[in-house]
């Protein structure tokens, strides 16, 4: 596949329909995209290559756009796998080719492949820029996002960012789906812990005059592009991205999931607010990552498990500290027959993330519901919802 995105830059991508987890994590229903770009002009430049498991549609369709020319340079933005995997065979088919990294990208790309990279290397570094003629690229670093080798390009000319990981999503191109739900979750589970880094890099791209965003994985953006430049400084700032609960539970033989549904309908007769209710044991966990920084609240619903929190609770809570999870008000309930344990578990790993209001009414059940536990549940309920 291949298609033309101005009159002379070119998507040479691959769509990857076969893959069932990326990164051997993220369930893709849709697959992924494996995105590379030519700019085409008095000097050829390959942006990135892609993943092995898609080299030889890759090759095929990069052969179609050269129509017999041979490529000046390989800029190297991210030394993934997915991104980098075949840069050895390309480089060994086009022997005069030249490498554009920075200095790191050298660095690392000997752990990565078996190869003489004498006299091959372009190095770059901030605010270098490389002429291909009437097209010119000019380098930016963006350092941890999301590994340190990490640098995006501004193509002048047509107004171009080649954002290597920022702004993708998971997803085949094809896949009829919209952008946000597959992009959130991309950013949060993948990039969501280098917030900081994301937010210096979107200062730099705000002092470019930027018109197409060509990322990594997902589609090429185009149009409306103050939405997805707002989605990426809200999800960067660990801000909700709107109003909302999610409550997510960890339940054994289904007492606390279904305490953790009557709690969602108490809540419903009290907010018109949106409300998602996810069995942890079964749900997809990234997207349950991803749900919780969407909202601006959360209540975890647990039973308590060999002195500690049911383990599935104890992984989501796990993802969520990892990926600096904050600013957020929490509710919490447990269950436990003889000795609840399960909120002190959550609350002990709440503690060590930042700016969380923990509710102090914690809703302790006994097995089974109870008709008293249904007054406590309404105690919980209104100081969740008080701003």
């Amino acid at each position: 596949m291949n298609s033309q995105i101005t009159d002379n830059v070119y998507y040479v991508g691959v769509d990857d329909k076969t893959i069932d987890l990326f990164e051997s994590q993220y369930v893709v229903p849709n697959g992924v995209s494996y995105n590379s770009y030519v700019i085409m002009d008095e000097k050829i430049a390959v942006m990135d290559t892609v993943d092995p498991r898609a080299g030889e549609a890759w090759i095929s369709n990069l052969e179609e756009v050269l129509s017999g020319r041979t490529p000046d340079y390989l800029v190297v933005s991210h030394l993934e796998p997915d991104h980098a995997g075949t840069i050895q065979r390309l480089a060994e088919k086009y022997p005069g080719m030249q490498l554009v990294g920075n200095p790191k990208t050298f660095a690392m790309m000997p752990q990565f492949f078996d190869m003489d990279l004498a006299d091959r290397c372009v190095t770059v570094k901030e605010g270098d820029t490389l002429s291909l003629g009437s097209h010119t690229l000019t380098f930016v670093l963006a350092p941890m996002v999301h590994w340190p080798e990490v640098m995006v390009a501004y193509e002048a000319k047509d107004k171009i960012l080649f954002s290597a990981d920022g702004f993708g999503k998971f997803g085949a191109l094809d896949s009829d789906e919209e952008w946000t739900d597959e992009a959130r979750r991309y950013y949060i589970n993948i990039v969501g812990k280098y917030g900081p880094q994301v937010q210096a890099l979107l200062k730099k791209a705000a002092t470019l005059d930027i018109a197409v965003i060509c990322p990594l994985h997902g589609p090429v953006l185009k149009e409306n592009l103050g939405f997805y430049l707002d989605k990426y400084q809200t999800w960067s700032s660990y801000v909700p991205e709107e109003k909302g609960i999610l409550i997510a539970f960890a339940s054994i033989h289904g007492n606390t999931g279904k305490a953790a549904r009557e709690f969602a309908q108490i809540l419903e007769k009290k907010t018109d607010v949106p409300i998602k209710v996810y069995d942890l044991a079964r749900a997809d966990m990234p997207t349950v990552v991803a749900e919780a920084f969407r909202y601006d609240r959360l209540v975890l619903a647990a039973a308590s498990y060999d002195g500690g929190v049911f383990p599935c609770m104890e992984d989501f809570l796990h993802h969520l500290k990892a990926k600096t999870y904050r600013n957020r008000k929490v509710g919490i309930l447990e269950n436990g027959s003889w000795a609840p344990s399960a909120a002190k578990a959550m609350r002990a790993v709440l503690d060590e993330m930042k700016n969380l209001t923990i509710c102090e009414k914690v809703v302790t059940i006994r097995s089974t519901m109870k008709e008293a536990d249904l007054a406590e549940l309404e105690v919980l309920a209104e100081e969740l919802l008080t701003d």
